[in-house]
């Protein structure tokens, strides 16, 4: 059982679902609608085991590479966005494609082309062999040069003239990727930027949510699968602020020693992450004797991306 002292629960608001990932996940159900059994998808459609296992069992087929699907196919591309040479394997393939790319990763593909196209020299910021990153370089792989930490944007050089852009992946932390920014432009003072930010709403909104809540916990758990990078960057946000947290896929993976000296635990989940699994956190909590769990509410999201217009042209020919 749960030790004594645990008296609360308290769950981070906006946590869960973004809208990209909603769509994404909603255009793999409506392609099998459509096509039937099965419906091949190109890598992880998100980041969350649970979701892929859910979609496998309704007859949805992960691949690593569109080599793998047969010919004249059906293929989701996740919403994680792929490089324009997929596309054209997929097209050679006689494919039937739909691209879930989630709208905020193809805002910086768009910027990618377009600085690229400008003579820039392009610093992406993000993590190396996340599958955005292997999208947005394809973009422009002449002129990208990668940036994963404070470190390299220390060491990284580049001849004198050069013209300097830098674009970020979208799942990044802020607060580490606000001190890269700086790094770049008191090293380069010309480097230009994106007209927006790049880090997507979700994951802002939800990394200052955990910074909202953190005042009020001992301890959070934040829901995500290990391969999710929004829900890493929530870990890295309280174990920066000095509060230990962990990431687990689902209450199974839960530890009743964390909750020595825990008097409150914070709750909050990652982009990519279905609202049920927070569900059975909480039921867990339940059965371990704790009752009192109750939402922290810091922001209202109501973003909603309209489903890829491959889908929605292929359901109006087939009604």
């Amino acid at each position: 059982m749960a030790r004594a002292l645990v008296k609360r629960v308290l769950l981070a608001s906006p946590r869960g679902y973004c809208a990209g990932v909603e769509r994404a996940v909603e255009t793999v159900e409506r392609a099998l609608a459509l096509y039937g059994s099965p419906v091949y998808v190109r890598k992880q459609i998100v980041h969350n085991s649970h979701v892929v296992r859910d979609l496998e069992e309704r007859g949805a087929i992960f691949v690593d590479s569109v080599e793998e699907i047969p010919e004249g196919s059906a293929v989701v591309f996740s919403a994680h966005g792929v490089a324009p040479a997929v596309h054209a394997a997929a097209a050679a393939r006689g494919l039937i494609t739909i691209d879930a790319t989630c709208p905020l990763v193809t805002k910086v593909h768009t910027q990618a082309r377009r600085f690229a196209e400008d003579g820039h020299t392009i610093v992406l910021i993000g993590h190396a062999g996340h599958e955005e990153v292997e999208g947005t370089t394809g973009e422009a792989p002449a002129a990208i040069v990668l940036v994963e930490s404070i470190g390299d944007a220390e060491l990284v050089s580049f001849p004198a003239g050069a013209k300097l852009a830098y674009i970020t992946q979208t799942t990044l932390s802020v607060d580490e990727t606000r001190e890269i920014v700086d790094v770049l432009r008191r090293r380069f003072p010309a480097i230009e930027g994106p007209p927006t930010e790049d880090i997507c709403y979700a994951t802002s909104n939800r990394q200052w949510a955990v910074k909202e809540l953190l005042a009020e916990v001992d301890l959070l758990l934040v829901i995500g699968s290990h391969n999710s990078s929004n829900s890493q960057r929530l870990v890295d946000v309280a174990s920066a602020a000095g509060v230990t947290a962990y990431l687990v896929d689902d209450a199974s993976e839960i530890d009743e020693a964390w909750l020595d000296g825990v008097t409150v635990a914070g709750v909050t989940s990652g982009a990519s992450a279905p609202e049920p699994l927070v569900d059975g956190v909480c039921d867990w909590f339940r059965a371990h004797g704790i009752g009192d769990i109750s939402e922290f509410s810091s922001a209202y999201e109501d973003v909603v991306f309209r489903l890829p217009v491959e889908l929605r042209r292929a359901e109006r020919s087939a009604a």
